[in-house]
């Protein structure tokens, strides 16, 4: 990446390689909390001059390390180190200066800080508005504060501190500190930046202290996880890449752990994104879904307002916290513009049961998934003719409200962009596995006319989503169907979703999982988003052509599930070896949709890295591989293994499930799987397929 970027809780801060946030730069760069930039300048100088960059590394996720040196000729150098993480709403750094010279060296170190406290918008030019000013400095014992006093009438600080006596202080706030060192000694400065908020802070603990703590964290996160072991390192080291960096994500906003949707531009809790990562998270944490669902259900639509795109039931796209926002001059309060989301939240409820057996959420939720329901039979299907369909009402809104929510992302073959009101296929897909999968759990919880009721539409709904979305000549599904209810025929990956519902026949979803891995839509490392062929095609773009790798797991999910393991097990295949091409292994939001043939995934220029459902996509290649499906209501867990061809071996520890964890070892052997269960204190039992081979330990 261009950038180096670390996050905790709420707060996050995004530098240039050498560590430094230039004044004058136009990327961004700052410390964030509650989409404001509470530090705009970080700027570190030796001699007045900036030392040179080694070396810059993430890698730990939650501690950045960056090397410098500021050197003459060949005689020596002074060596720095910055070391930086945050942690209880606090920014820490030490920067360590190691003199490499023979001889003793005196020299100046200044570190220019600043902070314009602007929106998230405003910095992305995205939206500007009324702000407020700032109120100046002050300084007092090894500490400056920056203030600012919002329209919003809230006080905004930037609270900085210092370890080291420094030589001076200018009035633009920097800081000059005069360093004198023996040959191969060294001397460390510690400084903390702490956003205020009206007052409220985060606790500033000793440099050590705090980060023994963060180190903790994220110890006990991995141990809470499911872990895997394969002889295949590439699988596993993606996989823990993935579970580190969706430890990174977590935010709370007051209702258990969320992912955010991804870094540096979407650090919150989105509708969409979020319900998806907490999907992909069941196979790895699924006691952590419980925060995405309960976060959403507060947030749900409970009037219609035209300006957010709200109404009653419907699940939010997108919360911000700026004061573009807390002054209501961005929709963004939340802001409703999504399709998917409503139904996608019941799915997800049901499938948490299924992973948990925790009935006692369900009913705690069960108002929210009855508005939730209610939406989609009524404003999700404004006009009656069966179909949850999107129109932007919204001034400032989106006029796509898929997940390929651009404005070319829509598009017939004669190159036209479909009118509104459009009902996407994916969406459909949806609607039908939340209400198939949610009338059993209704029938568990007494409701059975409810139960009859959804099995009901879901039938109609299968019916008519065959007769109006098949292509018969493409052998396929069209993306959508317009205003007009007119297919939208460009070939895309969006059919591939509904496999996942269990809505198609078998021989129509094996139709659609062929196309998905042909040579049109599959580029050798995943699922292109729309074909060559099809009239809006490019592959640099963001929904028309590019690779999303939660789009591949979307897919992934639903081949999984009806036991096509050879289309799966190639995606997984293809996903695996574009990590490679990516630092840290770390698979991006998207990337360009050229063929493998290059050599290397080609990077889209402004992904987000790390993204949440980028990261959780490898959970989804486990849960493949395993080809498991857990079953609440029967108890069972369906195992149906396939590994990809360099691996034989695939050991899982503590995945969690129903009243317990389940450990097993896969095996390949002689063209079919030995499945030994190590533990299985689930509650639930093992159900094989007939080419598995299982063992039961003990």
């Amino acid at each position: 990446m261009e950038y180096s970027v670390i996050k905790e809780g709420d707060l996050f801060l995004t530098t240039e390689q050498n560590g430094d946030i230039e004044t004058d730069q136009d990327k961004g760069y700052g410390l964030y909390t509650k989409d404001t930039r509470f530090l705009n300048q970080l700027e570190l100088m030796i001699n007045g001059k900036k030392p040179s960059l080694l070396s810059s590394t993430a890698a730990k996720n939650y501690v950045a390390s960056i090397r410098l040196m500021d050197h003459e000729d060949d005689h020596g150098a002074i060596e720095v180190v910055r070391d930086r993480f945050i942690y209880d709403g606090v920014c820490y750094e030490k920067i360590t200066f190691t003199n490499y010279f023979p001889t003793s060296q005196i020299f100046e170190v200044s570190l220019s800080m600043d902070a314009d406290f602007q929106d998230m918008f405003i910095v992305r030019q995205f939206r500007t508005g009324e702000v407020g000013k700032k109120t100046g400095r002050t300084y007092e014992n090894e500490s400056m504060k920056i203030g600012y006093k919002g329209k919003d009438d809230l006080t905004r600080e930037t609270l900085i501190q210092w370890d080291t006596r420094e030589k001076s202080i200018s009035e633009d706030g920097t800081l000059t500190f005069e360093l004198e060192l023996n040959p191969k000694q060294e001397q460390a400065i510690t400084i903390s930046i702490t956003p205020v908020i009206d007052g409220q802070s985060g606790t500033k603990l000793p440099f050590d202290q705090a980060l023994t703590q963060l180190e903790a964290s994220y110890e006990d996160w991995t141990e809470q996880g499911t872990k895997v072991l394969s002889d295949l390192p590439l699988f596993n080291d993606i996989f823990k890449r993935g579970a580190q960096d969706l430890r990174m994500l977590m935010s709370d906003v007051g209702y258990g752990n969320v992912p955010v949707a991804g870094l540096p531009w979407f650090a919150v809790p989105f509708g969409r994104d979020s319900l998806i990562t907490a999907l992909f998270m069941l196979p790895y944490r699924p006691d952590e879904v419980k925060g995405t669902l309960r976060t959403l259900a507060h947030y749900q639509g409970e009037k219609i307002d035209q300006h957010r795109d709200e109404q009653p039931g419907k699940i939010m796209h997108e919360i911000r916290f700026g004061e573009l926002s807390t002054t209501n001059q961005t929709p963004f309060t939340p802001y409703y513009g999504t399709n998917d989301a409503t139904p996608l939240f019941i799915v997800l409820a049901a499938e948490y049961y299924n992973w948990t057996g925790d009935l006692e959420l369900i009913r705690e939720l069960q108002p929210n998934i009855d508005r939730a329901l209610e939406w989609i039979n009524t404003y999700g299907d404004s006009d009656g003719y069966g179909f949850v369909q999107y129109a932007q009402e919204a001034d400032k809104g989106f006029p796509n409200q898929g997940w390929k929510d651009s404005k070319n992302s829509i598009v017939h073959q004669d190159g036209q962009f479909a009118e509104a009101p459009i009902a996407l296929a994916e969406v459909q897909g949806y609607v039908y596995q939340a209400k198939k999968n949610l009338a059993p759990i209704y029938r568990t919880l007494g409701l059975k006319e409810s139960a009859e009721q959804l099995e009901m539409e879901m039938k109609q709904l299968q019916k008519k989503f065959e007769e109006d979305f098949w292509l018969e000549d493409e052998r396929f599904y069209a993306i959508a169907l317009d205003g007009k209810k007119k297919p939208v025929k460009s070939i895309t990956s969006n059919p591939g979703h509904v496999l996942m519902s269990e809505m198609l026949d078998e021989k129509r979803a094996k139709d659609v999982a062929e196309r998905l891995v042909g040579e049109e839509l599959f580029n050798g490392y995943g699922l292109r988003t729309m074909t060559p062929q099809s009239a809006g095609y490019y592959p640099m773009s963001y929904h028309a052509g590019s690779v999303w790798p939660h789009d591949n797991a979307m897919c992934l999910i639903g081949l999984s599930r009806l036991g096509i393991k050879e289309e799966a097990i190639q995606i997984v295949e293809g996903m695996l070896e574009a990590a490679k091409g990516f630092e840290y292994l770390r698979l991006p939001e998207l990337f360009c949709g050229h063929d493998s043939n290059l050599g290397y995934p080609v990077p889209y220029p402004t992904t987000c890295s790390p993204q949440a459902w980028s990261a959780t996509s490898s959970f989804i290649f486990l849960q493949t591989l395993l080809g498991i499906q857990p079953k609440a209501g029967s108890k069972q867990i369906i195992i149906d293994p396939v590994l990809p061809k360099n691996m034989n071996l695939l050991k899982v520890e503590d995945m969690r499930i129903g009243e317990g964890v389940l450990s097993l070892d896969i095996k390949r052997n002689a063209g079919t799987y030995e499945v030994k269960v190590v533990n299985n204190t689930t509650g639930y039992t093992i159900q094989q397929k007939q080419d598995v081979d299982l063992q039961v330990k003990g």
